[in-house]
C-alpha cells in the first residue's frame, strides 16, 4: 500500500511548515501522544518528555528545511526502513513525516504479494512506488522482506532468497546511479523488549491494527531472525549503499537520533550542523566488527 500523508489544514492552504505555535505547539502534541508513549522502558526517562518534545520540534524544522530544498533542487530521496516487529518503525515515520508537505511526502507500506506479484521479477511490485523529482518516499519495510520473514518462515526458496542476496546490491547501484539518494536503516530492537512491546500491542486496542500472525511467532523464531539480520548486513552493505543500525530499546533517542543521522547525511540550505549530529552510541555505520563483537542485539 502506498499512502500520501494526511493534509493538515495548513498544508491546504499551501503552507510547509511546522506548527507555528512553537512550542506551544510542541506542548500540545506531547499532550496527544501521552497515551500512546506509555509503557516505555525506564531508559526512557533519563530523557524527559519535554525535552524529548523541545528537541523533535527543532529536527522537525530541520526536516522542513531539507524538503524545500530537496523541492527546489529536484532531489529524489529513498528512505528505507527495516527491522524486527515492533522495532519502532511506525512511530519513527510519523514523526518524520508529521509536518511535511502531503503533496511531496509518501509512506509505502506494501502487503501479501498477489499472485501475480509472486512469479513476477520480485523487484517489480516496488518500482512504481520509488521517488520522483521532488520527491520523498520512506518504505516502512521494503525488498528486504525477502531477506528477512519471507527466507525465516518459508514464504520463499533457497534459492530465491540467493538470487536476492547476489541481485538486490545490483539494483540499488541502479536506483543510486539514476539520482536516487539512498538511505537504509536497520532498527535494532532487543528480545526483552520486543517481547513487552509485543505484549502491550494486544492488550491496546487502539493497536490491534498492528497484531498479526507473525507477531506470534517473530519471539519463538528469534535466533533464525538473527542469523537472517546478520547475512542481510553482511550482504547487502556495499559503499553505494551502506546499512545504519539504529539501537531502538529507547524509543525516544532512537526516533531524535534517527532523524539526526537522516538530516546529517543529506545536503540543504540552512543546517544547523550542530543541531543534526547523531549520538554514535545510538545510530551508527554497519560493520563485520559489530557482529563479531556482539554490537547487535542477540
Amino acid at each position: 500500500m502506498s499512502k500520501k500523508i494526511g493534509k493538515s489544514e495548513k498544508s491546504k492552504k499551501g503552507g510547509h511548515g511546522p506548527d507555528r505555535g512553537g512550542h506551544a505547539g510542541a506542548v500540545a502534541r506531547r499532550d496527544a501522544r501521552a497515551a500512546e508513549d506509555e509503557g516505555e522502558t525506564s531508559t526512557d526517562v533519563s530523557l524527559s518528555r519535554e525535552d524529548y518534545e523541545s528537541r523533535l520540534y527543532a529536527l522537525q524544522v530541520e526536516l522542513v528545511k531539507l524538503q524545500r530544498h530537496f523541492i527546489e533542487c529536484g532531489d529524489r530521496i529513498l528512505i528505507l526502513l527495516e527491522g524486527r516487529d515492533a522495532a519502532g518503525k511506525d512511530g519513527s515515520i510519523k514523526r518524520i513525516v508529521e509536518h511535511l508537505s502531503p503533496r511531496e511526502t509518501r509512506v509505502v507500506a506494501l502487503g501479501k504479494p498477489s499472485d501475480r506479484e509472486r512469479i513476477g521479477w520480485y523487484f517489480q511490485r516496488y518500482v512504481p512506488h520509488l521517488p520522483v523529482a521532488e520527491e520523498l518516499v520512506l518504505f516502512n519495510r521494503s525488498w528486504y522482506n525477502r531477506a528477512g520473514v519471507e527466507h525465516v518462515m518459508g514464504f520463499c526458496t533457497p534459492e530465491e532468497h540467493e538470487e536476492f542476496m547476489q541481485s538486490v546490491p545490483r539494483f540499488e547501484a541502479m536506483l543510486v546511479g539514476s539520482g536516487i539518494k539512498l538511505l537504509k536503516y536497520y532498527l535494532d530492537v532487543s528480545k526483552d523488549e520486543q517481547v513487552r512491546r509485543l505484549r502491550d500491542r494486544r492488550r491496546d486496542p487502539l493497536k490491534q491494527w498492528k497484531s498479526s500472525p507473525i507477531d506470534a511467532v517473530a519471539v519463538k523464531h528469534w535466533k533464525a531472525y538473527s542469523r537472517a539480520r546478520d547475512e542481510m548486513l553482511m550482504r547487502t552493505h556495499v559503499a553505494v549503499a551502506p546499512w545504519r543500525v539504529v539501537r531502538a530499546d529507547v524509543k525516544r533517542l532512537a526516533r531524535l537520533n534517527l532523524i539526526r543521522d537522516i538530516l546529517s547525511r543529506l545536503h540543504y540550505a540552512g543546517k544547523n550542523q550542530k543541531l543534526v549530529r547523531p549520538d554514535t552510541g545510538v545510530v551508527f555505520e554497519f560493520s563485520p566488527e559489530c557482529i563479531a563483537s556482539g554490537r547487535l542485539a542477540y
